[in-house]
């Protein structure tokens, strides 16, 4: 690889790891039959997705975002949320006050004690 075109490509790629992992992803894609944004050249496909980083014909953010769409092996699709106006149209029930019932030591031993104690088999 020119070493002038990896100088180009970081002014476009901070980070040069990431560099690298995009121009492979591109590199994999030409060789999968993705048309090319530049002419090849006779150069390879590292060259050639190094090049068009280069020359930005492909957006780096975009590949970013191609490139983790391709490693996910399980994709979550957000659903939105129901906005607040249908929660309330809906009934909700949010707005209901839950309320229990109590019950003192004095009356739970006087339920216990009225309950038939279970019947006694010898087996």
């Amino acid at each position: 690889m020119a070493r002038v075109t990896v100088e180009d490509c970081v002014d476009k790629v901070d980070n040069r790891f990431e560099l690298v992992l995009l121009a492979a992803h591109r590199s994999r894609m030409i060789s999968n039959g993705s048309p090319l944004t530049i002419d090849r050249d006779n150069d390879k496909n590292p060259v050639v997705a190094l090049r068009e980083i280069a020359d930005e014909t492909i957006s780096p953010e975009d590949m970013k975002e191609d490139l983790i769409h391709s490693l996910q092996k399980f994709v979550e699709i957000d659903e939105p949320e129901p906005a607040p106006e249908e929660i309330e149209a809906d009934g909700g029930g949010a707005t209901e006050e839950v309320t229990f019932d109590r019950m003192s030591e004095e009356e739970l031993l006087r339920g216990l004690e009225s309950l038939d104690p279970p019947e006694r088999r010898d087996d």
